[in-house]
Parts: C-alpha cells; sequence; structure tokens
C-alpha cells in the first residue's frame, strides 16, 4: 500500500479537463473534414459525384439514426458508470451529427453545408473552453459565440423567400432567451452561483461578463434584423471582443 495514495489521484484530476479538452479537439477536427469532403464531392464535385452522394445521404441519415439509438440505449444503461456512461453519450452525440448533418444538407444543401462548417469549429472551443475555463469565463463567450452565428444566420436567411418568417421567429426568441439568461444569472450571483441544486457559476463569481455578453448580442442581433449592412460590421466587431475576451480569460486562467 502505497504511503502517499491521495497523491496519486491529484495528477490524474488535473489532466481530466486538458484531456477532454483534447478529445473534443479531435472530435471537432473529425466533424470538420468530413463536412469537407461532403463538400468537395457534393457541393464541387462533378455531375456523377453530385448524383452519388445525394444518394448516399438518406442511408447516411439511417446509419445516423440507428448509431444515435445505440448511443441512447447505452447512456440509459450505463448511467451509473461514469466512464461508460460518456462513453454511450458520446456515441449518441456522434449519431445525430451523422444523421442531422445528412438531413440538413440534403433539405438545404450549400446553405446547410456553410452553416455546419461554421458551427462545428465554434462548437469544438466552446467545448474547449467548458473544459479549461471557470465557468462565468465559458458562459460569456458561449452567449457571445452563439450570437455570432445567429448574426451570420440572419444576415444569410433574412432576404430568403422561404427561410425568412422561420428566421425572425428564431431571432425574436432567442432575444428572449438571452433577456432570460441575464436574469438567471443574476439569481445564480444572489444564490452562491446556484440555481436550484444545480451549481451554474462559481460561488465567488462575477456575472459582469455574462451580463455584457447578453447586452451586446441583443445589440448585434437587432442589428441585425434590421440592417444586413451594418449587421456585417456589427459582426466583425462583435468578433473582435470574443477574440479580446478569449485572450484575457487566457491570461488570467495562466
Amino acid at each position: 500500500m502505497s504511503k502517499h495514495p491521495v497523491s496519486k489521484s491529484k495528477p490524474v484530476k488535473r489532466n481530466e479537463p486538458m484531456r477532454s479538452a483534447l478529445i473534443f479537439f479531435l472530435a471537432g477536427c473529425v466533424a470538420e473534414l468530413y463536412l469537407l469532403v461532403i463538400r468537395r464531392f457534393y457541393v464541387n464535385g462533378t455531375a456523377e459525384q453530385l448524383v452519388a452522394c445525394d444518394d448516399a445521404l438518406p442511408y447516411v441519415m439511417g446509419a445516423g439514426a440507428a448509431v444515435a439509438l445505440v448511443g441512447l440505449i447505452l447512456g440509459i444503461v450505463w448511467r451509473k458508470e461514469k466512464t461508460r456512461r460518456w462513453i454511450g453519450w458520446s456515441v449518441f452525440a456522434a449519431g445525430v451529427f451523422l444523421g442531422g448533418s445528412a438531413w440538413m444538407i440534403k433539405a438545404f444543401y450549400d446553405s446547410a453545408l456553410t452553416l455546419l462548417c461554421v458551427v462545428v469549429p465554434v462548437a469544438m472551443l466552446l467545448a474547449i473552453l467548458w473544459n479549461l475555463y471557470d465557468r462565468e469565463c465559458a458562459w460569456s463567450l458561449t452567449i457571445l459565440g452563439v450570437s455570432l452565428i445567429a448574426m451570420w444566420v440572419c444576415r444569410r436567411g433574412l432576404d430568403n423567400l422561404y427561410l425568412g418568417t422561420y428566421v425572425r421567429i428564431a431571432a425574436v426568441v432567442y432575444l428572449v432567451v438571452l433577456v432570460a439568461a441575464a436574469v438567471l444569472a443574476n439569481k445564480a450571483d444572489k444564490s452562491g452561483g446556484k440555481l436550484g441544486k444545480y451549481q451554474v457559476l462559481t460561488a465567488d463569481a462575477d456575472p459582469l461578463p455574462v451580463y455584457l455578453a447578453c447586452v451586446l448580442s441583443v445589440i448585434g442581433l437587432v442589428i441585425a434584423l434590421f440592417s444586413s449592412a451594418i449587421a456585417y460590421y456589427a459582426m466583425w466587431a462583435l468578433a473582435i471582443v470574443v477574440f479580446a475576451l478569449a485572450v484575457y480569460y487566457t491570461v488570467k486562467q495562466l
């Protein structure tokens, strides 16, 4: 028996967030490569390649649904075992991405591929942030990252005859979500970072970055709803804010 049993567990605990971040990074790279391969043959390929990809997409949807079902069952069966449960839900997420992306590409073609090629690296970076940064940092950057995607969708989709109405409805719903997020952050701040039994912020967190992220996101999205020309510059301004905050949080974390 070791004389210092506790000392062996500490490196594992410290390395766990970095290991998870690395896994998300690799998963994001694989997903982005998958999308780029589809773009190469389905959008930029020959007519024969386009037809072959179009015929294959329904089978990919079916395979994704089957993989997601298997992952869901494993996640439920292994819900009391941390390592196995994580594997089950990872399989479920992979199936959802595989089937969902195939459905979106089949339904919306190049627009869906462009959106997914943007969403995947953003989601990868946010997952890394959630593993390495404090919760208030992760929340603020998540809100700003999602808002950038929402502004991009508004700028591209509001003038679309088929999707314009749905984009407006989704934007209004997201504005309500942003207001609710600020209210819930204030409530959590008054309760030691907790909402009910869930610890959504650290106990001594400063909620100001979350408030600022919500306010800037609301302003940017309102601009995107009324002027696609100004929205272009607003997106760049918000992207600069995201970059500056990421650098600040990284230095602070170090």
